[in-house]
């Protein structure tokens, strides 16, 4: 699912979430997870709170759904407002390539 942000008619951010489902983990029992991605802003209407409004609106319909585990990856411009939100780096993931 994604949020669409416009100012009047005229796009302005989003941001996407998508739902899965893996073997379940004595951390994550029931094996739901989210993933946050496509966060944006348009850079005139950035350090204006809809990032993080946007952020708390995806992680809302994730927690309503009985989802804990939620993860993203984020860049270096992204990172203060994901810290800022609560969530913090994972050492143990691993990438193949």
């Amino acid at each position: 699912m994604a949020y669409l942000v416009f100012d009047g008619h005229e796009f302005v951010g989003a941001g996407g979430i998508s739902f899965f489902q893996v073997m379940p983990t004595f951390h994550n029992p029931t094996g739901k997870k989210a993933y946050i991605m496509n966060m944006y802003t348009k850079p005139e209407y950035r350090r204006k709170g809809i990032a993080y409004k946007t952020l708390d609106l995806l992680v809302a319909e994730a927690k309503q759904r009985g989802i804990h585990a939620i993860s993203l990856e984020a860049t270096n411009m992204g990172k203060p407002l994901y810290e800022k939100y609560g969530f913090t780096k994972m050492n143990y993931e691993m990438e193949l390539q």
